[in-house]
């Protein structure tokens, strides 16, 4: 792909949002009357879905720098604004909030759901963006955040990614990746990260996030070395379909992240050899391009109309069943990200850039929606 070519991946972007939508819903389902205990269980089996969500922001981010990020100090710094830009303003509105919702339970106004929720003690890791490297014991505040911090640390050495490709070609990601899997696996045996494995880690995230990074950036590099011929879509979507029944089938991770990689290759080499196969999916593209709002307000949402309008008020009332209701914190939470990408997020964006001298806009030039 040439220099400054933009290439919409219409795949990625609709896996991306179907993965946004699924944990809004794991998350939404806490509010159900009885026991939603099966459920959720089912829902959890499908977490590695996280590491899709940075598999594919690598991919994207290797597509659009890997030729242009060592150009120079200006270049990288450029970088480092734009993605910052990117993911920072909403969610430090989203952190402001919260922490005005911390307050008013210290104040006495409402009892927490869960202990360590507005723990003030670890707010400036989250202003900083640091929760996700094994800072802190539990998740608070805006707990989706945790991504935002694993992207944010997998930004800041990406230059690292970039370096390795440049002296080591594809052969020193594969060791890179390597050296950072067997960095994981050592933790998580020698109890440095509290988990059962590597790829369940949130507070420990940064480092996850890193590996499927590393596996994105592979990935480009495999695309944009193919030769240029149509290809079928179908094969991704086969690929995608195990991943997801080995993740029900709750079988090895390793293998669910395997078939995770093929299928980001299979879809992004099918469509960018063949951007006309995935043209059914443009009417999802005015929700798919802001899935990272949808993930970052859910639990705004979440806050607003669950546990409070619900939980406080139509809950004991009766008037309406909860599984009519929910689909108005969905509706809710699509609405206000839609909303805030073109109000907020861009308009922000583009006073940070002029400022900066960076790009008008925050987009990057290989587009699948959210983060990356």
């Amino acid at each position: 792909m040439a220099r400054g070519t933009v290439q919409h991946f219409r795949i990625l972007e609709s896996w991306r949002l179907s993965a946004a939508l699924a944990v809004m819903v794991y998350h939404f389902l806490r509010y159900a009357p009885g026991d939603q205990r099966p459920a959720s269980e089912v829902l959890e089996r499908f977490l590695p879905l996280m590491d899709m969500f940075f598999m594919i922001s690598g991919f994207l981010i290797m597509m659009r720098y890997a030729d242009t990020l060592l150009e120079g100090r200006r270049a990288i710094g450029r970088f480092f604004v734009r993605r910052l830009m990117r993911i920072y303003p909403l969610y430090l509105f989203t952190l402001a909030f919260f922490a005005a919702v911390g307050l008013a339970a210290q104040a006495g106004l409402f009892e927490p759901r869960w202990h360590g929720r507005y723990d003030f003690a670890v707010f400036w890791q989250h202003v900083l963006l640091v929760q996700g490297w094994g800072l802190s014991e539990g998740l608070a505040f805006n707990y989706v955040g945790w991504t935002l911090s694993a992207e944010w640390f997998c930004y800041l050495l990406f230059p690292l990614i970039v370096l390795v490709y440049r002296v080591g070609g594809a052969a020193g990601l594969l060791v890179l990746l390597a050296a950072v899997v067997a960095g994981l696996e050592l933790a998580v045996a020698g109890g440095l990260i509290p988990f059962e494995h590597w790829m369940l880690a949130d507070t420990w995230g940064a480092y996850r996030a890193f590996a499927d990074f590393v596996i994105g950036a592979l990935v480009a590099v495999a695309v944009r070395h193919q030769p240029q011929r149509a290809a079928s879509h179908l094969p991704a979507w086969i690929a995608f379909l195990a991943a997801l029944v080995a993740m029900y089938s709750e079988r090895e991770p390793y293998l669910v992240l395997a078939l995770l990689t093929g299928a980001l290759y299979l879809a992004a080499a099918a469509e960018h050899a063949n951007p006309a196969g995935a043209r059914f999916l443009t009417p999802l593209h005015p929700v798919g391009r802001v899935s990272f709002g949808i993930y970052l307000l859910h639990p705004v949402v979440e806050t607003v109309l669950l546990a409070g309008l619900w939980g406080l008020v139509l809950e004991r009332t009766g008037l309406v069943p909860f599984f009519v209701y929910w689909y108005l914190p969905m509706a809710a939470a699509i609405a206000a990200a839609m909303l805030s990408e073109r109000f907020f997020e861009t308009p922000v964006a583009r006073r940070i850039a002029a400022r900066t001298g960076g790009a008008s806009r925050p987009a990057a030039a290989v587009q699948a929606g959210g983060a990356g």
